[in-house]
């Protein structure tokens, strides 16, 4: 979808259904800020998690079923026969249940009645059901759309919820400056622009605007860099940008290539590419085989995306196809964006739901969540039928302030969509429980070979990084049954002023105070969403970089904290920091030599490597903040004019920390020594 915020801002963001008091819900989070390409190319794309099967227990008691009657009646007696939401409560005032109605009132007085007949899973909610709220809403498409908002801010148990929901990214080509800038956004669309999306993932738009540039040779850069140049950075050299900044290209030429890259972002790449292929045979005819070239490489890279997209409707303009696989207990769901005639990408989503809900009622609810904070496509294309499709349809197209449907194709291209999306979907769930049994497989085995008393459901792997002491931080990684959880990573920047520089004791005590006192004791709203979570908050297993010095002394943390129920292990490198030589070390217990080809040492490396990895990037991310405040002086031997000369080759301070030893001495005035410092000073070994 192609939104101008020129025209209103305002439209091309999801509003919020209306709220009956303050209380019932939290104030919207803050939205992200614009990001550039540049600076999160490398930006990780979560995978989905499957939720743990909530799993039907014994048939209910006659006691708490009938005192879960007696609360729904009371309900039932002030309940008013308007269109509404209403929320079941247990005893500790935790939401179990967010339901809408038509007639609120008719509803609960199904739950009400004793004698009729309803499922486990309803029999379940009913017996633990202490209280229930209710809020009046005007008419049955606002109930719908409280009830989706609700469910994705309270997560009630009984409820199918959207999990690992994130904002997509967008392509934004700005529109505040006389040579527009093309950047990846996130967020709120405020920035006067273009914004073209969604987009299925980061890794999908920075592809795109590397391609983009090579054949619009749209800038990149931000206004302030932009403004202080003196001469056209790398990006000019090596033909992914015109040059405005310098007038390498004027006014004019500059705002065709704008145009052009909207053309084709817009729909319009067949026209596009007819105009390029007329210029360079145009160039061609002239004798002028550079320009030719130009366009040919600019062809090229227009056909590169859009082989990049797979397939590519040629009947469908705007869509979003939904696509639905049951398996073993789970739910996937399977999402491509279609915008503009173009394939923007799929991702699977694996909702939490009970075994008993159908992949109707499972795609209703999460449809409904999905769009909460999403602006709609025209159509909205579904492998099933849903129960309340005009419904939901009228709701979004009051949301989005158009006509929206939403069907189910039976013929056509649309049906080869969501037949294209099925089958991924299916794919990806038997690829997600195909990992699911290998990661349990390796957490049996684990605990078999380090005599655990059970598979820990949460490995904790503790590192720390510093250069001499300056820019310590600490890091933890968390791995369960679905492998790397990392919305659960957490960074820790040293803050005792104590330590001597270099105390890699000292640090591993602060990190380690700082995770399991705040474990103890949590905030309150800690403490809340902890509950509403579906993943152990406390770890089986702590895991951290050393021998048994490193041991003994967490060990002796654990021993002050109290901290009797978790498993300690300590990886010690091989000789030479040989992989596969890896000493074990647990309390009382002897070393442990696992064979170089055990599978459960190569968990246990991955795990290690996974917390080394994120300590190093938390760390270079405060060097980096360091070198930006400081500038290349810090450097030994590196004064303003080899700064100068530095920055003339290279652009800026990022193409210099990317650049080899060799590319470095390359630089007037800059001898191999003093390339050796520069790199050895952006690329240093950490403690």
């Amino acid at each position: 979808m192609v939104h101008d915020s020129t025209d209103n801002p305002d439209d091309a963001r999801a509003r919020k259904p209306p709220r009956a008091t303050a209380t019932d819900a939290p104030p919207e989070s803050l939205a992200p800020p614009d990001l550039d390409p540049a600076t999160t190319a490398g930006e990780d794309e979560d995978d989905a998690l499957l939720p743990d099967i909530l799993e039907e227990s014994g048939a209910v008691g006659e006691e708490p079923l009938a005192t879960g009657h007696e609360a729904i009646e009371r309900a039932v007696r002030l309940a008013p026969t308007s269109p509404g939401v209403y929320r079941m409560l247990n005893a500790n005032a935790d939401v179990l249940y967010v339901g809408k109605a038509k007639n609120i009132k008719k509803r609960l007085s199904n739950y009400a009645r004793q004698s009729a007949p309803q499922p486990a899973r309803i029999l379940r909610m009913i017996a633990a059901t202490v209280t229930v709220e209710i809020v009046s809403t005007n008419t049955e498409t606002e109930a719908l759309l409280l009830e989706a908002n609700l469910i994705k801010q309270l997560r009630p148990r009984f409820n199918v919820q959207l999990r690992d929901d994130k904002s997509f990214p967008y392509i934004l080509i700005t529109g505040d400056h006389w040579a527009p800038q093309i950047l990846k956004h996130r967020g709120a669309q405020t920035r006067p622009g273009r914004y073209f999306g969604p987009f299925a993932s980061a890794g999908a738009v920075n592809r795109t605007i590397t391609a983009l540039q090579r054949a619009f040779l749209i800038r990149s850069c931000t206004d302030s860099f932009f403004e202080s140049r003196s001469r056209p950075c790398l990006l000019y050299q090596i033909r992914r940008c015109a040059g405005p900044c310098t007038r390498e290209i004027d006014f004019p030429g500059y705002t065709t290539l704008v145009r052009e890259a909207t053309d084709f972002l817009s729909g319009k790449s067949h026209a596009v590419k007819q105009e390029l292929a007329g210029e360079m045979e145009k160039a061609s005819g002239e004798l002028e085989f550079e320009r030719a070239a130009l366009y040919r490489d600019r062809l090229a890279a227009l056909s590169a995306i859009q082989s990049q997209q797979g397939i590519n409707p040629r009947t469908v303009e705007e869509a979003d196809v939904f696509a639905i696989h049951q398996e073993g207990g789970f739910s996937c769901v399977e999402v491509f964006f279609f915008r503009t005639g173009q394939n923007w990408g799929n991702r699977a989503y694996f909702p939490r739901a009970e075994k008993t809900f159908t992949p109707e009622e499972v795609l209703g609810s999460f449809l409904a969540q999905f769009y909460d904070d999403k602006p709609p496509p025209k159509n909205i294309l579904l492998s099933h039928e849903i129960e309340e499709s005009e419904l939901l349809a009228n709701a979004l197209s009051i949301k989005a302030g158009h006509k929206i449907e939403v069907t189910a194709p039976k013929r056509g291209e649309k049906k080869e969509l969501v037949a294209h999306a099925l089958t991924n979907a299916r794919e990806a769930l038997g690829r997600k429980l195909a990992d699911t049994a290998t990661q349990s497989r390796l957490l049996d085995a684990m605990a078999t070979t380090l005599a655990l008393p059970h598979a820990p459901k949460r490995i904790e792997v503790y590192d720390n990084s510093h250069i001499q002491g300056t820019n310590a931080v600490g890091a933890m990684i968390v791995a369960g049954p679905d492998g790397f959880v990392k919305n659960q990573y957490r960074k820790f920047n040293i803050k005792s002023e104590g330590l001597t520089p270099g105390d890699d004791y000292g640090m591993m005590r602060e990190v380690l105070e700082r995770r399991f006192k705040r474990l103890i004791n949590p905030p309150e709203e800690s403490a809340a969403k902890a509950r509403e979570d579906d993943f152990p908050q406390w770890p089986d297993l702590v895991i951290i970089d050393g021998g048994r010095g490193q041991l003994n002394a967490v060990r002796e943390i654990f021993t002050n904290l109290g901290l009797t129920q978790v498993s300690l292990m300590s990886v010690a490198k091989g000789p030479d920091r040989d992989a596969g030589r890896e000493t074990l070390f647990m309390p009382e217990r002897e070393a442990i030599k696992l064979e170089p080809r055990d599978p459960v040492l190569y968990f246990i490396q991955r795990l290690r490597d996974e917390a080394h990895r994120f300590v190093i990037g938390s760390h270079r991310k405060l060097r980096k903040k360091d070198i930006r405040e400081a500038g290349l002086q810090e450097i030994p031997g590196i004064g303003p004019s080899r700064k100068r000369a530095l920055l003339h080759h290279f652009g800026t301070l990022k193409e210099i920390e990317r650049a080899s030893i060799a590319d470095l001495g390359k630089v007037p005035g800059v001898s191999a020594e003093s390339a050796r410092r520069i790199f050895e000073y952006f690329h240093p070994q950490p403690g």
